[in-house]
């Protein structure tokens, strides 16, 4: 592991929405698969009680949307987002790569940590 990538994993507390910082979560992000999949009735309590318990167990996740309009799937990326706290780092498609910084994370369930 080189000295940028160690020193990335241990700042992770004090991550920022800089380039460089996208970049690296992005390629942690790249062989995940989606924890959660939003269908045609949206984000309902439970899907909401799922992504909240994703965010604080793994802080790094993928969402995919099965919604045909892509302004449904803005709209409904930008409340995931602000709804519970989280960062948008890339969106392609139907898949939404989001991140959300642990109070306490679990170095077993942490996507940033298990890496």
């Amino acid at each position: 592991m080189s000295a940028k990538m160690a020193a990335l994993k241990i700042e992770h507390y004090i991550m920022t929405s800089s380039a460089e910082d996208k970049k690296h979560l992005r390629r942690l992000g790249h062989n995940l698969r989606p924890i959660v999949t939003i269908a045609g009735k949206g984000l309902t309590e439970n899907i909401g009680a799922e992504i909240n318990r994703a965010l604080n167990d793994h802080e790094l996740i993928k969402i995919k949307l099965s919604l045909g309009d892509r302004a449904a799937k803005k709209l409904l990326c930008d409340e995931i987002c602000t709804s519970y706290g989280a960062q948008l780092v890339q969106s392609i498609g139907h898949i939404l790569l989001i991140y959300k910084k642990a109070k306490k994370p679990n170095p077993k369930l942490s996507n940033l940590l298990r890496q």
